[in-house]
């Protein structure tokens, strides 16, 4: 699968699952907070694949969804699910880019 593809999918994935774990939660403006999240989250998910560095692919991701996920993290001082999701979404999408990526 082209790289373009495989984060346009894992984008849409990771971007979906992360919205949908904040359905049960209480925000001011839920509509705002579910877009930013999804939009935070598709990022990290269509640049790890189309990142060239010289890592193995889980560590490209663990990289990239941390650094990603740091402003959302230090904007709403929720650091440890914000980075949290971010470091394991980007661990599991490395290492599928490294696996699927051409």
């Amino acid at each position: 699968m082209s790289r373009i593809s495989l984060g346009i999918l894992c984008g849409l994935a990771f971007a979906g699952i992360d919205v949908a774990l904040m359905i049960p939660m209480t925000f001011p403006d839920k509509r705002a907070a579910m877009l930013g999240a999804f939009i935070a989250r598709f990022a990290i998910g269509f640049v790890i694949p189309n990142v060239r560095l010289p890592w193995p692919g889980w560590a490209v991701g663990l990289f990239i969804g941390i650094l990603l996920s740091l402003p959302d993290a230090i904007i709403t001082r929720a650091a440890a699910p914000i980075l949290g999701t971010g470091a394991l979404g980007g661990l599991i999408i490395g290492w599928i880019a490294g696996r699927f990526g051409r």
